[in-house]
Formats: structure tokens, C-alpha cells, sequence
């Protein structure tokens, strides 16, 4: 079957914007093509609205170019821009009715009375919202409101309807039946819809293509299949759906090395006995005996979830998350199973685990057994070490020496949480201070795109003076 070309309808170039001096988008490429529907997915403060604001004029970017049809739209204000948005809190007028309401933008550019009683009895038949017409907008649902939103956005013909988070103030069961909704208007009016949301359901339901994004950065662009099964990394696969996020080693092409178990699988071009995140979706693990599993665990928890069975697997110090239609007692050993093919393997975020600073030694004191040196601006003191004034070392500090002062008091005051990922034992967190990354393993979920004073344990360094 031949492939159509898709003709892109919006270009995203090098788009680079900061706020108080913190990089909000950080050199962002994007292309998004006609009549398709793309969802700019993340977790709150990674740039996905900002995104959209910028496609929609209502702020412009420090640097880097916005193409809409080839032409160049910086500065070109939202009025002159053939997009429309939907914001979260609807701004419907409460005085006006619904077909006031639709009507409102239609008026303002002095369309014929005719035509705009035609364009919105049409559009709100396109939103199933035939004979709401005289309906006062503050007597309807939430799922009627965000409708009536949606074809005052559609009924002046944009290209392109940017939707902020518009399901935000709806309830569960009404969100999902509205992503359905969503998606069908959008193939009933073949225009191109830009989504914005942190819920990675509605961004797998209603997307043909999905950006996600973090950190002011795009991860990964793809299919919602291509999102869930072939995440670029381990942040990506954390934050769609559930996964065994797990340290593993390839120990040459197609095997992998993880919980002390060699096992086959697909991938190639790692290197040998390289550190690499190993992913394991909980559905793709079967179920065995202990004799014919390649892994043994016991398992500590079964809840029943109508479709499948949710169970959590101790295997040495690792919890192993299943999706199985069997169950197994809590307190029985078995066997899990996993065909190469479902072993996902990915480049570590960080090319290091242990956090190295080196170091120049600005004062010691051997009585009391201390130094201090300088770090990004601060003065840090290790107990416990002295080294002689001016000399210079290399502190290396494993993940687990790093730890966020619950008092407020760190050796550095305020870094950056990146990134949360669970692997099985622990958290691995990356933080970001103002010369470089660390990475900090971590008993408790942190809240991303958030700021802690970071505090390091020198009895857990090593320490290694430097000659010369």
C-alpha cells in the first residue's frame, strides 16, 4: 500500500524560552501535520504548555522559529493566527446562551446574521448538541460546557484547535467518555488538534501521535504503541503505564544480565558488560513453576482488577510488578517467564552512576578533624577528613550518600528534581544543580519539576588526592 505524504501544518524550530533565568524549553524541534491528532504529554513544569501557548502567539519564545504553513508567524498575534484554543476552564460567557456563546466569535468578524445561524446549528449538531440552542450555559454539565468550549473554537474554521487540558474539571467517568467524544469530533471536522495533558490514558486513547516531553525537553515522538512499546528510556517508560524499570548489564548482543540472571534477548549494538535500564511491562511476564521460570520470587501481594490479577513479586531485593488472568497465593513461590522479544533495553539517563566533585581543599583543621572546600558557590564541610590546605581531590559519592535535608539546611541550598524513576528497590532521582546533574537514590516518591536542598553523606565518599 502506498504511504501518503502528510503535509506539516505547524514547525517548531530551535525554540528556546526561560523565566527568572530557569530554561523553560530548552532548543525544541517539533513538526505536526495536517488533520492529526498530537498530544504534548509530561509532568507538571516539563514546558507542555508553554508549548502551546507559543503555537497560539500568547507568549513568544526567547529564540528559534514558529512556521504555520511554511510561513514564519513570530509576532504574529493570536487574533491573526488561524488557531483557536480550549482552555481548561472553559471562559464560556455565563450571561450569554449556548448558541450566543458559540455564535461570539463568528459575530466579532461580522459574518451574515444567516450564516452564522447555519455554521452554529451546524457545529453544535457536530458536538451532539442539536436544540441546546436557548439553553443558559451555567444550567448545563460539565461535559455539555466543555462541547459548547469546543465549537465556539471550531465554528470560525481555525486549521488548528489547541486544547490545554480541557478534561481537567471533569470526573473520572465523564473524562473518559469525553475522550471518545474528542477524538470522533476531531475526525468528523478533519482539523488538526494540538492536546496538552499529564494523564498518559487520555494521551494512549485519543492520540495519533504522542510528544513527551520533560525537563524542557522532547523525550520521545511516536504512535501511542511505539510510546508504550519501544519508550526511548527509562523516564518515558515510568510514565506511560506501568513497567519493571530495572539495572541490568548487556552482557554482549541479545543477552542481558538482571537479578543475577543471564537471559536472551532482541537487542543489539550496546557494547559488552555495559550498565543499561532493562524494562519489563507487568502483562508481558508469565506466570510458571519455579523450575521452569528464568526468575523466582514470592509473591506479597494479589489484588483482583477486574481484567487481570495485579500482583507484587519479592525476587531477592526487588519487587517484580504481574498482570496475570491467573493469580497465585500470596506467600507461594513461583517462577516468571519472559520471551525475549518483551525485554526492552535502554541507555542509562545518566552515563554515570557515582557522583564525582572534584575539589580544591580551602581550609583544614587537624584538630578538629575537618576541611571545607568550595562548591557552585557554597562552602561545604566534611567531618571526619582532613587533607592539607590547596590540595586537590576527587570525592566520589555513591547515589545513596545523597539525600535531601529535611531541615531545609543542605550543602547545596536548591536543586532541581528531573527526573523519579522506581527500579524495583528504590527511586532513582536525578537532580540538576546550576554546573552539573547528580544522581540520588531515594526510599520516597519526590515530586518532580520541584526544587530541595540537596545533602551530601561524606562518610559513604572516597577520597583521592590528586597529583600535580
Amino acid at each position: 500500500m502506498e504511504q501518503t505524504t502528510k503535509k506539516t501544518i505547524i514547525s517548531l524550530r530551535d525554540i528556546f524560552m526561560s523565566y527568572d533565568g530557569e530554561v523553560i524549553l530548552n532548543h525544541i524541534n517539533l513538526d505536526i501535520n495536517e488533520k492529526e491528532f498530537v498530544t504534548i504529554l509530561g509532568p507538571s513544569g516539563c514546558g507542555k504548555t508553554t508549548t502551546l501557548r507559543i503555537i497560539g502567539g500568547f507568549i513568544e519564545p526567547d529564540s528559534g522559529d514558529v512556521f504555520f504553513d511554511d510561513k514564519r508567524i513570530n509576532g504574529t498575534p493570536p487574533n491573526k493566527r488561524n488557531v483557536n484554543t480550549v482552555f481548561q476552564k472553559y471562559s464560556l460567557f455565563p450571561h450569554l446562551n449556548v448558541f450566543d456563546n458559540v455564535a461570539f466569535g463568528l459575530k466579532l468578524k461580522k459574518v451574515p446574521k444567516a450564516e452564522i445561524k447555519r455554521k452554529v446549528i451546524q457545529m453544535l449538531k457536530t458536538v451532539d448538541l442539536k436544540g441546546y440552542e436557548k439553553r443558559s450555559v451555567t444550567k448545563l454539565s460539565g461535559g455539555q460546557q466543555q462541547r459548547v468550549a469546543i465549537a465556539r473554537a471550531l465554528v470560525c474554521d481555525p486549521d488548528v484547535i489547541l486544547l490545554d487540558e480541557p478534561l481537567g474539571a471533569l470526573d473520572l467517568k465523564l473524562r473518559k467518555s469525553m475522550q471518545l467524544e474528542l477524538k470522533e469530533i476531531q475526525q468528523k471536522t478533519q482539523k488538526t488538534f494540538i492536546y496538552v495533558t499529564h494523564d498518559q490514558e487520555e494521551a494512549l486513547t485519543m492520540s495519533d501521535r504522542v510528544v513527551v516531553m520533560n525537563n524542557g525537553v522532547i523525550e520521545q515522538i511516536g504512535t501511542p504503541e511505539d510510546i508504550y512499546n519501544e519508550p526511548v528510556n527509562a523516564f518515558v517508560a515510568d510514565f506511560i503505564g506501568e513497567a519493571n524499570i530495572l539495572n541490568g548489564t548487556m552482557v554482549d548482543d541479545c543477552r542481558i544480565n538482571i537479578l543475577g540472571k543471564e537471559l536472551e534477548c532482541v537487542d543489539k549494538g550496546f557494547g559488552k558488560n555495559t550498565p543499561v535500564d532493562v524494562v519489563i511491562r507487568p502483562e508481558d511476564i508469565e506466570i510458571t513453576t519455579p523450575e521452569n521460570g528464568q526468575l523466582v520470587g514470592t509473591v506479597e501481594n494479589s489484588t483482583f482488577k477486574g481484567v487481570h490479577y495485579e500482583m507484587s513479586v519479592r525476587c531477592g531485593k526487588c519487587e517484580i510488578l504481574i498482570h496475570s488472568t491467573k493469580s497465585a497465593e500470596i506467600g507461594s513461590e513461583i517462577g516468571m517467564k519472559v520471551i525475549p522479544f518483551n525485554i526492552q533495553i535502554m541507555n542509562k539517563l545518566l552515563p554515570f552512576y557515582n557522583n564525582e566533585i572534584e575539589a580544591e581543599v580551602k581550609y583544614s583543621n587537624i584538630e578538629e578533624n575537618y576541611f571545607e572546600f568550595e562548591l557552585e558557590g557554597e562552602t561545604i564541610t566534611v567531618k571526619g577528613q582532613t587533607f592539607e590546605e590547596d590540595s586537590k581531590l576527587k570525592i566520589t559519592l555513591p547515589p545513596s550518600a545523597l539525600s535531601f535535608a529535611g531541615d531545609g539546611i543542605g550543602d547545596l541550598k536548591d536543586v532541581y528534581i528531573e527526573s523519579v524513576v522506581y527500579k524495583g528497590e528504590h527511586n532513582e532521582i536525578i537532580l540538576e544543580s546550576d554546573e552539573r546533574k547528580w544522581l540520588m537514590l531515594s526510599d520516597t516518591d519526590e515530586q518532580v519539576a520541584t526544587y530541595a536542598p540537596l545533602k551530601f553523606d561524606f562518610s559513604k565518599a572516597s577520597f583521592e588526592v590528586i597529583e600535580g
